[in-house]
C-alpha cells in the first residue's frame, strides 16, 4: 500500500468480497436424466444480460469517483480559503499543528472502516482545508503570489500524471507498488522523527523555507515530490482496478479519499519547493 488508503491491489475489495458476478467453471459433464421442461436454458444468468458498457447496479463507477474526489477537493479548497483569509497571524502555528495532528488521526480512522462513513471523509477535509490554508497564509505571507503558483502547478502536475498514465499505458506492477511502498514510508519515519525534533529546536536541515535552504532540503522535497506523483499513478491503478473488480459504490469515497490526500501532500511540496527560488 503506497498511499495507505487506497495504494494496494485490493484496497477496495478486502473489506468483503467484491459483487462480482459468479461464473460456473468447467469440469466434468453433467450426467443425464430427465429431460428439462421449456423455459430459461440450464445455467442461464439473467444479470448477464446486459446493455454493452453499462455499469451493473450499486458498483463503483469512473463518474462517482470523479465527483466525489471534487466534493472531497472542494471542501478542502473552501475550509483553506476561509482559514486563509479568516485565521490572525497569531494563531497561525496553533492550527498547523493542530490540524496536522487531527487531520493525520481521522484519516487513519476513517479509512480503517469497514464501510467508510461519508461524515468522517467530510470532516478530514475540513481539517485538511484548515491545515492547507494555514499553510499557505504562512508561504505567502513569506512570498506573496507563490500560493496561486502552487495551484496550478499542483493541478498542471496531476493532469499531466493522468494524461501519462492513460496515453502511455503505465502498467504498475507489484515491484513499483513494493518501492513507492518503501520509499513512502521510509520517508514519512524521516520527516516525522524530524518533527519531533524540530518542536524540541533541534534543526535538522531536512525541511527549510525559501532561498536559504541547503542541498539537503531541496534533495528531500525533490523526492517527496517524485513520489507524490509516484502515489498518484498507484492511485489510478488502484482505482481502476476497483471498478474492474466490481467494488461497491460505497467505495468510491474511499477513492476520493485517497486521491485527496496524494494531492494535498503533492501541493504542500510544491510550495516549498517554489519558495526555495523566492527571497
Amino acid at each position: 500500500m503506497a498511499n495507505p488508503i487506497i495504494g494496494r491491489p485490493d484496497a477496495f475489495t478486502r473489506h468483503g468480497e467484491a459483487p462480482g458476478h459468479q461464473y460456473q467453471s468447467y469440469g466434468a459433464p453433467q450426467g443425464y436424466g430427465a429431460p428439462q421442461g421449456y423455459g430459461a436454458p440450464q445455467g442461464f444468468d439473467p444479470s448477464l444480460q446486459q446493455a454493452p458498457h453499462q455499469a451493473p447496479v450499486g458498483r463503483m463507477t469512473l463518474d462517482d469517483v470523479i465527483v466525489k474526489t471534487a466534493m472531497t477537493l472542494g471542501v478542502v479548497f473552501l475550509s483553506a480559503i476561509a482559514t486563509f483569509r479568516l485565521l490572525p497571524m497569531e494563531f497561525l502555528l496553533p492550527a498547523l499543528i493542530g490540524s496536522g495532528i487531527v487531520g493525520l488521526i481521522t484519516v487513519f480512522f476513517v479509512a480503517g472502516r469497514t464501510k467508510l462513513p461519508v461524515g468522517g471523509v467530510m470532516f478530514y477535509a475540513l481539517v485538511e482545508g484548515v491545515f492547507v490554508g494555514a499553510f499557505s497564509k504562512y508561504f505567502e505571507f513569506l512570498f506573496p503570489g507563490i500560493v496561486v503558483s502552487a495551484v496550478l502547478a499542483t493541478f498542471v502536475t496531476a493532469a499531466s500524471t493522468l494524461a501519462a498514465y492513460k496515453f502511455f499505458n503505465i502498467r504498475v506492477t507489484p515491484k513499483f507498488r513494493k518501492m513507492v511502498m518503501i520509499g513512502t514510508m521510509s520517508l514519512l519515519g524521516v520527516l516525522l522523527v524530524n518533527f519531533v525534533l524540530a518542536l524540541f529546536g533541534v534543526n535538522t536541515g531536512l525541511r527549510e523555507v525559501g532561498s536559504g535552504a541547503g542541498m539537503l532540503a531541496i534533495l528531500v522535497s525533490v523526492i517527496a515530490v517524485a513520489l507524490a506523483v509516484a502515489n498518484l499513478i498507484v492511485d489510478f491503478d488502484s482505482v481502476e482496478r476497483g471498478i474492474a473488480q466490481g467494488a461497491p459504490a460505497q467505495e468510491s469515497w474511499r477513492a476520493a479519499l485517497g486521491i485527496t490526500v496524494t494531492m494535498v501532500w503533492l501541493y504542500v511540496e510544491i510550495l516549498r519547493i517554489l519558495s526555495y527560488f523566492r527571497d
